[in-house]
C-alpha cells in the first residue's frame, strides 16, 4: 500500500521553513529517507519517507514551490510538521537542488513540467549556473 500525503503550505517561521502536512491524514508518516523524486503527471516533488510497508509519500504539489524556493535560499532543510509533530526532513536541500539541475533543459520529465519547473524556480537555477 503505498501512502501519499500532501503538502498544505509552506510557513516561515523565525529562519526556519516549515511544511504543513494536511491535518487530516490518518497514516503514519515514518522517517525521513533523505530522498526526493518528482510526480510530473501530479506536477510535485515527492520526499520519500521509510515506514513499515516500505515509502510514504510526501507530495510537494505546485502551490508549494514557491515555498520550497524560500527553503532553498535559507540553505538549511526544512521542518515536516503533521499534527503536534515537526520532522527535520534531512537531505532535502541537497536532493531538490540535485533534481533542478537534472531537470532543467531536461524534457524526459515531460515538456510541461520541466518548464513549470524552470519558471518557478528561474532565480535559483539562474544564481547557480
Amino acid at each position: 500500500m503505498r501512502i501519499q500525503n500532501r503538502i498544505k503550505e509552506g510557513q516561515k517561521v523565525g529562519n526556519d521553513m516549515h511544511f504543513i502536512l494536511e491535518a487530516n491524514e490518518s497514516h503514519s508518516i515514518g522517517t525521513p529517507a533523505q530522498k526526493m523524486i518528482t510526480d510530473s503527471d501530479e506536477t510535485a516533488f515527492v520526499y520519500l519517507m521509510d515506514a513499515d510497508e516500505g515509502y510514504a509519500y510526501i507530495h510537494f504539489p505546485r502551490e508549494t514551490w514557491s515555498s520550497m524556493l524560500q527553503a532553498l535560499d535559507g540553505g538549511a532543510d526544512p521542518y515536516l510538521v503533521w499534527k503536534d509533530e515537526s520532522i527535520p526532513l534531512k537531505g532535502f536541500i541537497e536532493e531538490l537542488t540535485m533534481l533542478l539541475y537534472n531537470i532543467e533543459g531536461n524534457d524526459n520529465y515531460g515538456e510541461a513540467f520541466t518548464t513549470a519547473v524552470e519558471q518557478e524556480f528561474e532565480a535559483f537555477l539562474q544564481r547557480v549556473n
